[in-house]
């Protein structure tokens, strides 16, 4: 089987590598000639961290992002105070990764494609997705190279502007926001600390500024500045008359990277899916940026789709579309609602909760969950929590979980299934391969002799019984 992916973002790169390493011949294609570079989607939310270890690319990841800065706040080029989106959290059991991280969507990008590579994959750049055809066998592609490419399905990653979409005819139901427009970039700027953030602002409006978020592992910052409806430069002289506007002078901007001007789309495919194409990412739903959203979503939808177009069930390629398209439509909703704290000038409209991490997106009541009792239930997803191994050995079970394969477990007593890796999970006490010295496992499972929990490959619950 071959699965044609259009576009190597994040979500298209994801999905790839989720394809490669279950042995599934897959090709992605980019019209881009060069891979890009700039900061973009850089806020990578705690659930993505989790992605991100069952792909084998978090210690990548952590080695090149931060954690969120502080930002410093100025008004009328006076220092005032120090404020967070979040303050940070310490790991639990069940939540290893509990804050976001921040790495620039490029170098986000790179990881991905230096794993896929180890896959055996590569990015076909300068290569555009021409035109489509469908059966019930497969997919004709047409690519730009003049090539004809005949597969099992196609993937639309291929972003807000998706082609993919645009050729099945697929509605994009939402709206543009006309009365926000931001300026966007990656500049380095000359005597601002590279281990903070800042918010330039004047006195009485603190609330419309601009902001800078240092960029690891380069000499970038990326500045943010609302702009009225004349401004259309992007350039670096462009960035600096907007800081000087707030800041009083005194800051001087070098070396622009990468510049943009952006207006919120707010949008949902209105299917996800035609036959034998699917869309993924921003090809299926697009977010502003606020709470950090729309790359995150759209490493999930991969995520979620990969093992499904894998096994080619058609209760599971059905499924797709009901479990993340109402995903993406709440977190569509999440982001809105921040967006709207920033219109109103909310003090508040900085703050980041549990609600943009997205460890509580669930899949309960879709198709392939069925109805359950108690905290944990089908769709939810699978906590972490520690083991100890029969030689003393600290085990979690994300790393019971990690690879493409369903995970069943069994607390105490009862045989072993075998249509996927399973486990014994033992109570505190006790002696045998895996021990839950902590009581951790059986506290977030709500473990009791006998019970059985089946665990999706991409990490959430499937059954319980």
């Amino acid at each position: 089987m071959t699965v044609l992916v259009a576009g190597a973002g994040p979500t298209g790169l994801t999905l790839a590598i989720e394809l490669a390493r279950r042995g599934v011949g897959v090709r992605v294609v980019d019209k881009a000639e060069q891979y890009f570079v700039g900061s973009r989607g850089d806020g990578l939310q705690p659930r993505t961290m989790e992605v991100f270890a069952d792909l084998g690319v978090l210690d990548a990841v952590l080695a090149a992002g931060v954690p969120p800065h502080e930002m410093r706040v100025y008004l009328d080029g006076e220092f005032t105070m120090v404020r967070r989106m979040a303050e940070p959290v310490e790991p639990t059991p069940a939540v290893p990764y509990p804050n976001a991280w921040f790495l620039g969507q490029s170098q986000t990008e790179g990881i991905l494609r230096d794993r896929l590579a180890e896959l055996g994959v590569r990015v076909e750049l300068n290569t555009a997705l021409a035109g489509f055809a469908q059966d019930e066998e497969g997919v004709t592609a047409e690519l730009s190279t003049g090539e004809t490419v005949r597969v099992e399905y196609l993937v639309g990653a291929d972003g807000g502007k998706s082609f993919v979409r645009k050729a099945l005819g697929i509605a994009f139901e939402g709206t543009t926001d006309e009365s926000i427009r931001m300026l966007l970039g990656d500049v380095s700027a000359e005597g601002l600390d590279h281990d903070s953030g800042y918010w330039f602002a004047k006195a009485d409006d603190p609330m419309s500024g601009v902001a800078f978020t240092p960029l690891p592992g380069t000499p970038y910052f990326q500045f943010a500045s609302p702009i009225g409806d004349g401004d259309t430069g992007t350039s670096l002289s462009a960035l600096q008359e907007h800081l000087d506007a707030v800041s009083g002078g005194g800051i001087r901007l070098l070396d622009l990277a990468w510049s943009t001007v952006w207006r919120p789309n707010i949008r949902l495919a209105a299917a996800f899916r035609q036959g034998r194409v699917f869309l993924a990412g921003d090809a299926a739903h697009v977010h502003p940026p606020t709470g950090g959203q729309g790359l995150n979503t759209g490493v999930q939808d991969a995520y979620n789709l990969g093992w499904k177009l894998a096994d080619g069930s058609p209760a599971l390629l059905d499924s797709y579309e009901a479990e993340r398209r109402a995903v993406a439509a709440r977190v569509l909703g999440v982001s809105t609602a921040l967006l709207e704290k920033y219109k109103e000038g909310a003090e508040d409209a900085h703050e980041r909760g549990p609600e943009t991490q997205q460890l509580d997106l669930t899949y309960r009541g879709g198709p392939l969950s069925p109805v359950g009792v108690g905290a944990l239930r089908p769709g939810d997803r699978a906590p972490d929590a520690p083991l100890v191994d029969a030689n003393g050995k600290s085990v979690r079970l994300f790393e019971l979980f990690q690879g493409p394969h369903a995970t069943e477990l069994v607390f105490g007593d009862g045989p072993l299934g075998t249509e996927h890796p399973a486990y014994r999970i033992l109570p505190r006490g006790a002696t045998g391969e895996f021990v839950d010295a902590g009581g951790h496992a059986y506290a977030a499972y709500e473990g009791a002799p006998g019970k059985r929990v089946l665990v999706r490959p991409d990490g959430y619950v499937w059954s319980v019984s």
